[in-house]
């Protein structure tokens, strides 16, 4: 698949918050209204301190079968700053993402989207370079701010910037287990970002299909079993 090069990824880390800051303006935070039928997954890892690991799984919907997979090794090169984490796993993600011979209506990220100090991770981020329509599902909180969260299987609540904008959901997709934090990208909204993760998600699994599927495949690789 081809991507848009926007920028430079060989920055410091001043230039790198100054081209967030100008990438946020691009993002379109607006409902998804196309049709579910292959949906992407992407999990970063990093085996060693200098070298990422990108894997993009291809789902297909509604059967949740994996259908394809693609990854790619790359060196690191941008330091470890909370809030830039993109700026090491972006180039990783999008020598992957090249390797796809499929495109997907929709593409999950094991990241944040616009729950961001800067309002701009990974899934946004790439969402710009890809032009397709991103979600990011995060296992923790990064940013924003949420009333207290019921015990029951699909509870939800608002997660709020400083300002009480809505920025996405914190979902509990199981009872009694930790919350994830779903957030749109590019081309999407919270609430059409919900109700995909909702759809790719198998009852008793906390993780949406894609990520998880992604992960999985992610510690294969990492283990040398594929």
């Amino acid at each position: 698949m081809e991507y848009k090069p926007l920028h430079d990824w060989t920055v410091d880390p001043d230039i790198a918050i100054s081209i967030q800051n100008e990438m946020k303006k691009r993002l379109k935070i607006i409902p998804f209204k196309g049709e579910l039928n292959l949906v992407a997954g992407v999990d970063l890892s990093f085996p060693t301190k200098d070298r990422g690991l990108a894997v993009i799984v291809l789902i297909e919907y509604p059967s949740l079968k994996l259908v394809d997979y693609v990854y790619e090794i790359v060196e690191i090169k941008f330091p470890y700053i909370p809030g830039l984490l993109v700026f090491r796993e972006g180039p990783a993600f999008l020598k992957a993402w090249q390797k796809l011979s499929k495109k997907p209506d929709v593409v999950v990220f094991d990241g944040q989207g616009i729950a961001h100090p800067r309002g701009i991770g990974i899934a946004s981020h790439m969402g710009l370079f890809i032009d397709i329509p991103t979600v990011g599902v995060a296992k923790s909180r990064l940013y924003g701010w949420y009333d207290p969260l019921p015990e029951e299987e699909w509870s939800y609540v608002q997660l709020k910037d400083k300002n009480g904008n809505k920025i996405g959901y914190v979902v509990r997709t199981r009872k009694n287990v930790k919350p994830i934090f779903v957030s749109p990208g590019h081309l999407t909204d919270p609430d059409t970002s919900l109700e995909i993760v909702k759809k790719m998600t198998i009852p008793g699994k906390r993780i949406p299909e894609p990520t998880r599927m992604a992960h999985i495949l992610t510690q294969r690789l990492k283990k040398g079993s594929i």
